[in-house]
This record gives structure tokens, sequence and C-alpha cells, in this order.
């Protein structure tokens, strides 16, 4: 896993005058020393990546540079450094990400087509398969997460391709700097490279920074999940899709037993942890005390023991596991199951307990690292967690992460698989009683919209659904996906004036493709619908981001997700809504302690079994407990006392000053929100508009982003 800096020339030229300074240096054997001084430092920038190596590629003519910063995982030897050329030496790429099924890939290269190998890095594969398959087919065979610049050298139209995996596990953004195409890991990587930071204002008042291929700043963007960017002088940029999920027509179903729906989810999830623990590190396991992590480490055990599978570059049977503990009087601590969970399987555990003096000093370091801000203090949390295997010798960890996306874990998920009759399990019984359906629907909407009132998020009462949003579940899931975005009264004057009463269910519908929008109409069922909106949009650009990639990479540990190989969820969104979300009269309500979000009065949501074909097929691998526990998120307290070390510092950081300064947020609701956003009585709405506040001005200090004005608006990025 690593991390990249690249600069691409849009009109042909050389690239020796881009820099801030405009400098120079001239060229020593076709390389431009001022662009290569230029890229080392954009990629120092990002050298928590990949601290291991860095290399410079530039192309003979000086239009293409490439730069990497290396975090040896495969191949550690000085063979497995980038940039990569091809076996011709045509052909030459930045890849950050692992692929996996290497060893079936490489022998395929090599006896089928001939290809030369020059290192043993997964990463290799990238040239070889493009160079044996050509784009797009060549992306089809790359099973993993990942994001990649390649150059393609040969003959006179020459090309490159700017890739990134089918979920967007990880990172790559773009932005245009005069005639030239910068792509990177992160944004922070294009300032030496001649970028000048402003705030994307319509981005951030409208969404559409976590719903579309917007960020926080103005002209950068992110390549969306599934794409690549195809760029040639003749063609220009065009972003092409290459992969997206698929669901089953609601009208149809496949005569399968429960058996063999359980049996092939096992079979798949097994073969993507296998997959991933290949690696010539130790690898280790983030364990909280779901269902979710905790079928991946029984999983690997069973692997390590019985099948004698190596955890990563050591041949052991017990992985050391990683976990997260708040103190236990917030309500939100999980670190006791997980410890039960640890010594049921008997593996080892190491513990991060995370107080309101670690959440204070990460919180900066936090956000300057995932460059957006966040609803909750959990992606702190998780900053400080990944401080662990850094800190043990261990750079790569499976996660859970894509569970909860693909076997409807969370709890906005229930109202749309009661909005209508799964007919592709038609002999279930929420499918022959359509009255309990109904009311179970109803009561569902209710007791979501008290959750979202508990938590400080926005509940939206009954309005209008636009008339171009895509069905009643797509107005009601986008309802879900802004009930976390800052309402208008945090903004300045200004800009509530030029957002005006604009509804924002149109930013998320027009994040998907028109073909898109028509299965939702029609072909898919509502929780179908639901589901992709989520990782098309929240996963992908937040959880992925903040709670992934940006907190884990900035201690340089790799995170590898099982539950998004794409295999398994290719075999996974085909099953049918039952099977995923289980309704019956003798279900037990009873799921032992409620946590943070639940409450009795959630009748409705409680008799769901959520992620119940998941269950079934991970039982061998977990305990009772975890088997009958409901779902609980990964959330941080939202109540903290004045005057203690969380206050003092959002005190230090939310002064009039440097409020004003971000230049469209509004001073009078931030003084508010720091009376009432502390304290026993501490309203969750106010606490929350102040993280995201605190966030605007730690980016806006760290990465010299330029003060809003009203002009910033009429500028599309």
């Amino acid at each position: 896993m690593c991390g990249f800096s690249t600069c691409i020339s849009l009109s042909g030229s050389n690239l020796n005058s881009h820099s801030n300074n405009d400098i120079c240096h001239g060229e020593t054997n076709g390389v431009s020393q001022g662009l290569a001084a230029d890229l080392k430092a954009s990629v120092d920038l990002i050298n928590h990546r990949g601290p291991d190596d860095s290399g410079i590629w530039i192309s003979e003519k000086g239009n293409v540079g490439l730069a990497h910063c290396r975090l040896s995982i495969n191949d550690l030897s000085p063979a497995g450094r980038q940039p990569l050329h091809s076996d011709d030496n045509q052909i030459h790429a930045v890849v950050n990400g692992e692929i996996y099924d290497y060893d079936r890939l490489r022998a395929e290269c090599e006896t089928t087509h001939n290809y030369v190998f020059q290192s043993d890095s997964d990463s290799e594969l990238v040239l070889a398969l493009y160079k044996i398959h050509g784009a797009p087919d060549f992306l089809t065979y790359l099973r993993g997460e990942f994001a990649f610049v390649l150059y393609d050298g040969r003959g006179e139209t020459r090309r490159v391709i700017v890739a990134r995996d089918r979920f967007g596990i990880k990172p790559l953004v773009y932005t245009r700097v005069g005639s030239k195409l910068l792509a990177a890991s992160e944004a922070k990587a294009f300032i030496p490279l001649g970028w000048k930071p402003r705030w994307d204002v319509r981005a951030i008042a409208d969404a559409g920074w976590m719903l579309d291929d917007r960020t926080l700043f103005r002209g950068v963007k992110k390549v969306l999940p599934g794409h690549y960017l195809d760029i040639t002088e003749q063609g220009g940029v065009r972003q092409v899709r290459y992969w997206d999920a698929e669901y089953e027509d609601k009208r149809k179903f496949e005569t399968r037993t429960i058996d063999e729906m359980v049996a092939g989810t096992r079979e798949r999830l097994v073969e993507a942890v296998r997959l991933r623990l290949r690696a010539d590190v130790p690898v280790g396991i983030y364990l909280s005390g779901g269902i979710d992590s905790s079928a991946i480490a029984g999983i690997v055990t069973e692997l390590a023991r019985k099948d004698k599978v190596k955890i990563g570059n050591e041949q052991a049977t017990r992985v050391t596991c990683f976990s997260v503990a708040f103190p236990e009087s917030s309500g939100y601590d999980e670190s006791q199951i997980a410890e039960r969970t640890a010594e049921w399987l008997g593996v080892k555990t190491i513990k991060k307990t995370i107080t309101e003096d670690t959440m204070a000093a990460d919180f900066e370091d936090a956000v300057f690292h995932c460059e957006h801000h966040h609803a909750d203090l959990n992606f702190v949390a998780k900053f400080g967690l990944s401080t662990l295997p850094q800190q043990h010798g261990v750079k790569v960890v499976l996660t859970g992460e894509g569970a909860d996306e693909h076997f409807a874990g969370y709890p906005y998920f229930p109202g749309e698989f009661l909005r209508e009759a799964d007919q592709a399990l038609p002999e279930s019984q929420l499918s022959q009683n359509n009255e309990l359906r109904t009311d179970m629907f109803n009561s569902a909407q209710r007791e979501m919209n008290e959750i979202w009132k508990k938590a400080g998020a926005t509940a939206y009462d009954d309005r209008p659904s636009p008339a171009s949003i895509a069905g009643a579940g797509a107005t009601a899931m986008s309802d879900n996906l802004l009930a976390w975005h800052p309402a208008a009264i945090l903004f300045s004057p200004w800009l509530r004036s030029r957002q005006g009463d604009a509804d924002l269910r149109e930013t998320v519908l027009n994040s998907y493709a028109s073909d898109v929008q028509a299965k939702m109409r029609s072909r898919w069922h509502p929780l179908h619908t639901a589901m992709y909106m989520w990782n098309k949009n929240a996963l992908s650009n937040i959880l992925l981001s903040c709670l992934g990639d940006r907190t884990e990479m900035a201690h340089s540990v790799e995170a590898r997700t099982p539950f998004l190989d794409h295999h398994l969820t290719e075999y996974i969104n085909r099953l049918p809504p039952s099977v995923k979300l289980r309704y019956s009269a003798d279900t037990p309500t009873d799921a032992g302690e409620l946590g943070p979000i639940w409450t009795k009065s959630s009748i409705a949501l409680l008799s769901l079994n959520e992620k119940w074909i998941l269950r079934q097929a991970v039982r061998p691998y977990i305990t009772e407990e975890l088997y009958q526990r409901k779902k609980h998120p990964f959330l941080a307290p939202t109540r903290w006392a004045k005057g203690e070390s969380l206050h003092r510092k959002f005190e230090t950081i939310l002064t009039q000053e440097a409020v004003e300064t971000l230049g469209f947020v509004d001073w009078e609701t931030v003084k508010d929100d720091m009376e009432v956003g502390w304290g026993e009585t501490a309203e969750p709405k106010a606490f929350r508009r102040l993280v995201y506040c605190a966030a605007w001005v730690t980016l806006s200090r760290r990465m010299g982003v330029a003060r809003a004005d009203e002009s910033d608006w009429e500028i599309t990025s």
C-alpha cells in the first residue's frame, strides 16, 4: 500500500514550467530536474502512506511525471520499487493497493502470454494485464483495492489511464493547473505542484462532496469508484465506468434453497479472507464487538489451524487483533465483547483506550489526514486505534467494512425492506401478510426518525417528493443520506441566500447514471435501491475515507476488506432481500444491551434480524453472544464536559477570527453552539455542528485554504 502523485500534460507539451515559481532547471538525460524536485516535494507531503522508499519517473519528452512513496508489503526487495515499468519498458505506472489472486494471474500472464515479470510485486499485474488485454478489459481481471496511474508510451497515440477500484476503497483525486492534470492519493500532494486551495462552497452547501465526484476543494474531483479517466491528446479527458453493482430483478427469482445460499455466502467469504492473508509482512485484524470483524477473526483462526494457511509472512495459529475502547460509562464501549471473542478464539488482542485527552490531542491531525469533515468523532478514535499496528510491527490489518452495506446491517434499511413485498421469496411471512408488513413499515419509519433525533441528525418530516426522484424509496433513502448534512443555520447569510430553498435530494439523484435511475424505478426492490445509494455515496465518500484508508494510512497501516471482495458482493447482491433482513413471529426482540442507538420502543426495527444470511454463514466462527447480538454502529460519545480537554481544544480552534476567516460559516451560530453543545445536557445537533466547523478551520490552517466569498458560488469545479 502506498501513495503517489502524478503530473500529466494535457497539451502534449513539456511540464518544465508548472511549479509555483515557474522554475525550469533544464533536463538531464531527458528528465526535468525542476519537475522531479516538485514531484519529490509532493510525495513527501504524503510520506505517511509509504515511508519505506520513494521513486520518480518522467517521460523522455517531459510530458508525464510519476512519483511514488512505498509501503513495502509484497516483494520487499528493491525490485518492487515504483514507478513500475513493463517488460518492454513502454508502459509505466504507479500503483496504490493490493491485487489478489496474484499467483494464478501471474502464472497465466507468464505461461499463456509470455509476459516477463520484473518483480514479485502484485502491483506489476496492472502493467502485465494492461499490455495483454488493453483497456478497459484488463480492469475486469483486477481483484482487490487499488488506485493507479498508468502511462502507455507505445506508438504515436499515447494514453494515460487513471483508475480506481470498484468500491472506492483507495482514494484518488485529480485537478487541473493550467494545461496540466494532477492526480494523487491525497489533495495535499497538489500544493507543491502549483495548486492553490479554495473551498467549493457549493459542494459543501449541497452535500455534493459526500454524494458525487466533488470534494471540499474547488476544482478537485474524485475518480468515481468503478471508473477510470481515459486521457489522450485526441480525446482529452473522459471518465469511463467499467463496473457497477447490479441486483436481481424484483419480479423474478431463481429457485435456491436457504442451505445453498448460506453455503454460497460462506464459501465466497472464506475465499475472500484467505486471499487477503497473502503478504510478506505480519497481518493482524481490527476486532470490534460486532459480528463482522469477529467472523473474519474466526475464519482466519480456522484457516491457520486447520488448513495451515500462513498469516502474512508467519506460519502461526494465533492472529494479533487490535481493539478500541471507550470509557465504560459512555455507553459506547464494546471492548469487553471483543475480549470475550478473542478469548473464545484463543487469539491475542491489544487494546487502545480512547479518552477525552486522546480525542483532543488527535483531532486536528485526524482531520488533516481525512481532508473532509465528519459528523462524529469516531474517525478520531479510528485514527488513535491505527497507531497500534504500527507500534507492534504490523503493517497489514483485515477489517469488517462493507458487511453492513451488503447484508443490510444499518437501521435505515428495514424501512425500505418493508416498503414492498419480496417477490423473490414469496413464502416468507411478510410477503404473505401485507397488512403486517405495512404496519411494520409505518412503525419502522417513525422509529428511524426517533433514532435520528436522538443522535443529533436531521429527521425529515413528511415533505413533497421532487418529481424526478427515482421512486418513493429513493426519496426516503435520500433523506437518510442527508441526515448528517449540516443544517443551513451553520452557513453564512450570503450562502443561505444563494442556496435558497433548493431540495438537496436532487443532489443525491443526480449522482446516479440514468440507467441506474431506471432500475431504481422499476427493476430493483427498494431495499436494494437503498443499499446501492448508500454504497455509492456514504460508503465510498465517507466511511472508506475517514473510517478507512485516511486514518489507517496516516500511520502507514494497510487495511484489507474481505467483505468488499467483488466476487462475494456480486453473489450477495443477487440474493433475495428476505435473507438479508429476516422476520418471523418467534424472532426474539430481546437482543441484550441496546447500546447508544436502540430504544425499547424500536419494536419494528428490533423484530427484524439484520444480516441474517451472514449470521448463518459465519455461525461456526463466532460466539453465540455475537450470533444473537443486534448491530451496534461504531460511534463516539457526543456529550463531553465543559472546561475539560476536548472543550478547551475546540475553544482554541473555533475563535471568532478563525471561523469568520472561512468566509462561509455563521459565527453567531457557532458561538451559540459553544454554549449549548457541552455538558450533561448538551444538544447533539449543536455538538455535531461544532465538529464540522472545527474540521473546516483545521483544514483552512493546515492546507492554506483561501477565504471563501460570494464569487466562489458562481465558479463551478
